[in-house]
């Protein structure tokens, strides 16, 4: 009987690493998923007040919408920086998502007021700015898919019966997708009409 309970324990303590196993090897690939988009993300904060220098030189009128800029990418940068802290904690993607989504609008009446300037829509480095911006926004994009890929198959995994029950004792909580930051004006499909 003695060697009955000690192959049930052997196996159960195999199984308990493997499980361990499979759920840390899920949650490195989210950690590496985010930072592909804490990557494309500093390379937009980085590339925002060049742009913002730019237009400053045509839109010195637009001061408050200028400072809203910098100060939206502030926000954005100090929760991008608690996000890298704790990839996949609800709470710090739902903050991520919140100050990009401020960002984003942000930039869009930048973008937006930059149309009256001719002149700065002409300018060279305006332009050139514009499309690593919006190059960025769609790598942004991807990443954030396959960020949100790799945290349904965590989620999946760790939610399973019965290795739910190792990652409650192993610590490993549900982790938040990261939603688009574009409000659903923009995300509409546009309607065509005759």
């Amino acid at each position: 009987m003695g060697y009955v309970a000690l192959v049930i324990v052997a196996v159960l303590v195999i199984w308990t690493v493997a499980v361990y196993n499979r759920l840390r090897t899920h949650k490195n690939q989210v950690e590496n998923a985010f930072a592909q988009i804490d990557v494309q993300l500093k390379r937009r904060h980085d590339l925002i007040p060049n742009l913002v220098e730019v237009a400053r030189g045509y839109m010195q009128h637009e001061a408050q919408t200028l400072e809203a800029v910098i100060r939206a990418r502030g926000d954005a940068v100090s929760a991008a920086d608690k996000a890298r802290l704790a990839p996949g904690q609800g709470a710090a993607m739902g903050a991520l998502m919140n100050a990009e989504q401020v960002l984003g609008g942000q930039m869009g009446r930048l973008m937006a007021l930059a149309e009256a300037y001719p002149t700065l829509k002409a300018d060279a480095r305006m332009q050139q700015l514009s499309e690593e911006i919006t190059s960025t926004e769609n790598r942004i994009g991807f990443a954030r898919q396959a960020y949100n890929d790799q945290v349904l198959d965590f989620n999946n995994e760790a939610g399973q019966f019965p290795d739910v029950l190792v990652a409650r004792l192993a610590g490993f909580a549900h982790m938040g997708m990261l939603e688009s930051t574009q409000n659903e004006q923009e995300r509409a499909v546009p309607q065509v009409k005759f």
